[in-house]
């Protein structure tokens, strides 16, 4: 059995690794985060040590570190994304694994950072990028790479998540902080679009604020039209007052059908990184430059067949 602690344990996506570590037959020795909301840990590891300040837990972890019977083997972490590096190089200091939810880091400079503390320490960091175990974005991989064509696949992305106004108030909302719309929400369907068609070969932006943005990416094997927004007002009328998140890919005018079969996918992965085929650094560092790329560009105008077709509505 194996002993992990857990970094931003009150996050949106906590309680998935919560449940991937208990499911896989592991222990959450202790979890921290600055807020206290963090009853969910009662229904899936009630005899966690918690901890409200990152100096105590952190103290508690290196205690733990003196005895291999009671050393922690993994650090999971959940924590806001500007947050990522520090507590990465904590956990590998720790001489623990590490796994991180996406984005790892904003920037391909940090990547080569944490390669060095992995060479120091020598523990792993392990990146999430669970649509990699999708069972559909599988079989979509799978058709392109046997199919012989002529011309690239064209692609369309659109994904809307509506948020409230706490959304702006929250970390999530300071691009200090985020990174941006396109890096917090986008960062693993840039992930999922290099795993299924190739490496990038062009990165257009068309628009971009605080709340969406959209471009082009041409891959080798697929040119892709994207639209990524937290505003409910871009919803389609099909779903506007019914349903408060909008995802969508087609294929060549297909639609790739990936809504179910998300909910166990934290698990998958927690349990290919325990056999040793998890993704790591360099698996995350094409999505890492795409994102990196995205917010230094200044929009331009959408070229013929480039632009996406909810960006002609936008002011």
């Amino acid at each position: 059995m194996k002993r992990f602690a857990l970094i931003g344990a009150a996050g949106y996506i906590a309680p998935r690794h919560m449940r991937a570590i208990k499911d896989t037959g592991h222990e959450l020795v202790c979890a921290y985060d600055i807020n206290d909301s963090v009853g969910i840990i009662d229904s899936l590891s009630p005899q966690s040590e918690f901890f409200t300040e990152f100096e105590r837990f952190y103290d508690y972890a290196w205690r733990l570190k003196r005895d291999p019977a009671t050393a922690l083997d993994f650090v999971s972490i959940c924590s806001p994304n500007y947050l990522h590096h520090p507590h990465i190089t904590a956990g590998l200091r720790l001489g623990c694994d590490v796994i991180c939810e996406k984005p790892l880091v904003p920037t391909t400079a940090m990547l080569d950072d944490l390669s060095l503390t992995e060479r120091e320490t020598g523990k792993r960091l392990w990146n999430i990028l669970q649509l990699r175990h999708h069972q559909a974005i599988i079989d979509l991989k799978n058709r392109v790479q046997v199919e012989k064509r002529a011309h690239k696949h064209e692609v369309d992305l659109t994904y809307i998540t509506s948020r409230g106004r706490w959304y702006m108030e929250s970390w999530k909302g300071d691009p200090r902080k985020s990174f941006g719309v396109a890096t917090n929400i986008g960062v693993h369907f840039y992930d999922m679009l290099h795993f299924i068609f190739g490496k990038l070969q062009r990165n257009v932006v068309h628009y971009a604020n605080d709340f969406k943005a959209a471009g082009y990416l041409e891959y080798e094997n697929a040119r892709v039209r994207w639209f990524l927004s937290i505003d409910a007002d871009d919803l389609p009328a099909s779903v506007k007052g019914k349903k408060p998140t909008y995802r969508s890919i087609t294929c060549d005018g297909e639609e790739i059908e990936f809504s179910e079969g998300f909910t166990d996918l934290h698990t998958v992965s927690y349990q290919a990184v325990l056999d040793g085929k998890g993704y790591g650094i360099e698996d995350a560092r094409h999505c890492v430059e795409t994102v990196e790329t995205i917010r230094t560009l200044t929009p331009t105008r959408a070229q013929e067949g480039e632009g996406h077709p909810f960006v002609a509505g936008l002011k």
